[in-house]
């Protein structure tokens, strides 16, 4: 890195170290405590009259609950609005047939998905977020803790995803449904209760 380089990404980084390090409510002392660094040698970096190595970086980081690119001030492209048809790859999964239909990165994951008749249909799911479901073809059956309901086309449902909750079609032919969910990514094993047998188990593969 030439010295340009270097002086400019550090008129950057010594501020945001020291904001950072400040909306985290730690002081000098405390942050260079817990980073094994002496108070002077933070208070350096924070002035910009000294460079933290990448060791140190990542240990700023982490102890500010941020990430490296943040520190240095870079950004990340906005992910791109607009998804077309052909772009939408279907990826099987458990049974069940699942098209992205929304961005990466954003809050809420979108997706459009078939379900066929007797896939997963005794897995009980349970997981943080919400979770919004539009039926556009087929008979749906969710069951909601202990309720139970059959969603006909043009039908919607928006609940607690820490409710268990099971999706099964109910007509031959499998279920075509619109499905939103705030839960970016999970293994299945934080999905998933109760299972009737082992190859539920097996069948719980992606994020539903």
């Amino acid at each position: 890195m030439d010295t340009d380089t270097s002086s400019a990404q550090a008129l950057v980084l010594a501020p945001r170290l020291k904001d950072q390090r400040r909306r985290s409510g730690l002081t000098l002392e405390a942050a260079a405590r817990r980073l094994e660094l002496s108070p002077a040698h933070l208070s350096r970096m924070e002035s910009g009259l000294r460079q933290p190595s990448l060791p140190v970086l990542l240990g700023l980081a982490r102890l500010y609950g941020t990430t490296v690119s943040d520190l240095l001030g870079e950004t990340t492209a906005e992910p791109l609005p607009i998804v077309r048809a052909d772009s939408m790859e279907p990826v099987p999964a458990g049974g069940w047939t699942y098209w992205r239909a929304g961005g990466t990165g954003r809050a809420m994951q979108a997706l459009r998905v078939h379900v066929p008749p007797e896939a997963q249909d005794r897995l009980v799911r349970v997981h943080p977020g919400e979770e919004w479901l539009y039926v556009t073809g087929g008979r749906l059956r969710l069951s909601l803790g202990e309720n139970v309901h059959v969603l006909e086309p043009g039908d919607a449902a928006h609940f607690d995803s820490l409710v268990p909750h099971r999706l099964a079609a109910a007509s031959p032919g499998g279920v075509d449904l619109l499905f939103l969910h705030t839960l970016m990514q999970s293994e299945a094993a934080n999905l998933c209760i109760t299972p009737q047998d082992a190859k539920d188990t097996k069948r719980a593969e992606y994020l539903t």
